[in-house]
């Protein structure tokens, strides 16, 4: 039983860490899945019950480490509103895709708060379903014929100091773009809503 209990216990910094880890792996995916990096410059890894792919180029793997750093501070002083990955063309700057992570955080919890209960097998489930559905995502999204580049975009509570390797930035929104909402998944202290916007192929 208390092994049990153990499993069932979220705190602050085990709900930070569970959505930390969820953005390495997805942001891994969706760079893989829409082409970004060649496929050769991934490798194969195990993680939430699926095969996962994950870079290997160490100029890529740092740029992800600082930046997520950061953003895992803020998780877990719940300062962090949206994350998102702007996908765009190399040879005009036009924004072709749009993935965004939306937080929502239970401020009212602290780091000297009870846990709150949740089975993390549940918690897992509920990501390995965000994942597959990004995975998915190339059955619905337009080609990418195009060389890309991406950036990442944190939304964060207007009080928040950002460190000096961060710049204001605008949204870069996508016009007539088509949206796809994927699911959604909850530690009961952090919740993440996925979504994809993509450039009308009519316009393209």
């Amino acid at each position: 039983m208390a092994t049990q209990s153990q499993s069932n216990a979220i705190t602050l910094r085990g709900s930070t860490d569970i959505v930390a880890d969820f953005f390495v792996y997805g942001i891994n995916s969706i760079l893989y899945q829409r082409g970004i990096y060649a496929p050769e410059t991934f490798t194969h890894t195990q993680k939430y019950g699926l095969t996962m792919l994950v870079t290997a180029n160490d100029e890529l793997k740092y740029y992800l480490n600082n930046i997520l750093s950061d953003v895992k501070e803020w998780l877990f002083k719940m300062t962090v509103q949206k994350l998102v990955i702007v996908i765009k063309s190399l040879d005009n700057g036009e924004v072709l895709e749009r993935w965004q992570f939306n937080v929502e955080c239970d401020k009212t919890v602290t780091e000297t708060s009870a846990p709150k209960m949740k089975n993390e097998s549940e918690i897992q489930q509920e990501i390995k379903g965000v994942i597959r559905q990004i995975t998915a995502s190339v059955t619905f999204l337009p080609l990418i014929e195009c060389r890309c580049s991406f950036d990442i975009l944190v939304y964060t509570d207007k009080d928040v100091s950002a460190p000096a390797t961060w710049s204001e930035t605008g949204p870069a929104l996508i016009e007539n773009s088509q949206e796809v909402r994927l699911r959604s998944f909850s530690t009961t202290i952090h919740k993440v809503d996925t979504m994809v916007a993509y450039k009308n192929v009519a316009d393209l």
